[in-house]
């Protein structure tokens, strides 16, 4: 990873978590966003889990050695992101209020984890814990 490398860790087998992630940009003079799938199981993942972050109610930025996860991460990518396109400006507008994240994020939570639930997916349950691997 380089010093302006930006990781996003999220499901990739999540097709509303694979969307957002697949067009959210950030600006240019922030750095590279590099998307990591955690089901991979990189490398990342041991920091994500020593810090106790469930992955399976959040995606996790990790930003110039300081983690982000779940409303405050998907904040912090629309303070960075570019304003260009219509998602941007709604990612923007919509999240660029750390307090309107935190009541969003929850809420699409949920849908997301109904919608797992409908596809008969697994969770990835990074953090081993009992009786959760299904949503």
């Amino acid at each position: 990873m380089t010093d302006k490398q930006i990781l996003l860790i999220y499901d990739k087998e999540c097709p509303a978590c694979h969307f957002y992630c697949q067009i959210v940009r950030i600006r240019q003079s922030v750095g590279e966003l590099v998307l990591i799938d955690a089901r991979d199981n990189p490398e990342v993942m041991v920091e994500v889990n020593a810090k106790g972050l469930d992955i399976d109610q959040g995606m996790v930025l990790k930003m110039d050695g300081q983690f982000y996860y779940g409303a405050d991460a998907i904040h912090l990518l629309a303070l960075l992101s570019g304003r260009s396109g219509v998602f941007n400006r709604l990612n923007y507008w919509l999240f660029s209020s750390k307090k309107v994240a935190a009541i969003l994020y929850p809420v699409l939570r949920s849908f997301r984890n109904v919608l797992l639930k409908l596809l008969g997916k697994t969770k990835i349950n990074n953090l081993k814990q009992d009786g959760n691997e299904r949503f």
